[in-house]
Formats: C-alpha cells, structure tokens, sequence
C-alpha cells in the first residue's frame, strides 16, 4: 500500500479511512481558508467556514465517488454551498447577535493576520502559473470583484478580449487544480 501523503485526492477521499483524509485536510486546508477569507473579508468567518466545510466533506466522505472531475473540486462544491448558507443566514444572526447582546469570540491579531497572509498566499500561487494577461484579468474579475468593461479600459483592450483572458486562465487554473498533489 502506498504511502498516504503520495496518493492523489480521489484515493484518499474514495478510501473512507480517516488518517486519508486528514493527508488530504492538511493538503487543501490553507487554500480553502485563503478562498473563504477572499470572499468574506472576514478572518473569522474565513476560519469558521473552512470548519465547516471539512465537517461536511467527512460527513459526505462515504458518498464520494471519483467521476473523473478532481476532488478538490468536490471540495470546493461544498465550500460554495457553505458560502451561500453563510451569506443567507450572515444578516439574521447578526440581528440575533445584537439582540441577545452575544459577541463572537475575537481571534487574536496573530490569527487575523496569518489568515490574511494565507488568503493573499492562496491566490497567489494560483494565479503565478498563468501568462501576466491571463493573471491580471483573472485578478481583476474574479478576486477583486470588477467588470469587464473597467478592465478593458485599464488594460487597453476590448471587453471580449478581457473575457476571453479570463476564461483561458480560469481554464488553466481548473486544469492545474487537478492535477495538484
């Protein structure tokens, strides 16, 4: 049997053994946590739905089956759904909150500065594989939030030429996504 930490995702996953999946917890930990603290801009938050999101994986472990699509985008499946739950439900919590005069427990600002890093990290490494076209369009749409028509104007170009790096480089990134160790 081969080492765990050698095996791809789809077998740690498809094993249903738990020292498998914390090999593939610690692998995609630290990006799921830098994808949740990009989307939130909430170390907090970021850290509580990266729990939560692992919680629901080893919940599910025993339904995955490998399709031939990465596991890690299995995983990010469920984070998305996290996500949304979090924002649906982020308005009447903070009411309960204010009303029952109830505080979320504060992370140090160590933690909020680590998550921070690991957020910048996270989009970093995945983005430096792509052409510097490519990066600054993904960037600019996906991880800053901003249409296609301001970057065709800062970039100096048409809003389809924009589109297109984008989807190239989302392309790339899902492809290398599947093949990360």
């Amino acid at each position: 049997m081969r080492n765990a930490s050698s095996r791809t995702d789809e077998d740690l996953l498809a094993s249903g053994d738990t020292d498998a999946f914390a090999v593939f917890y610690d692998r995609h930990a630290r990006t799921l946590l830098g994808y949740f603290a990009r989307r939130t801009q909430d170390p907090q938050a970021a850290a509580d739905l990266t729990a939560e999101t692992f919680a629901s994986a080893i919940s599910a472990q025993d339904r995955y089956k490998p399709t031939g699509a990465p596991a890690l985008a299995w995983l990010f499946t469920i984070a998305a759904r996290r996500l949304a739950d979090y924002q649906r439900r982020g308005l009447v919590e903070q009411r309960m909150r204010r009303a029952l005069a109830m505080e979320t427990p504060q992370l140090t600002r160590e933690d909020v500065s680590v998550i921070g890093l690991l957020a910048e990290e996270a989009a970093g490494a995945l983005l430096a594989v792509l052409p510097p076209d490519q990066r600054d369009a993904v960037a600019g749409h996906v991880i800053d939030d901003r249409g296609y028509a301001a970057l065709a104007d800062e970039m100096h170009t048409s809003e389809a030429a924009v589109r297109q790096r984008v989807s190239r480089g989302l392309a790339t990134l899902r492809r290398r996504m599947g093949r990360m160790p």
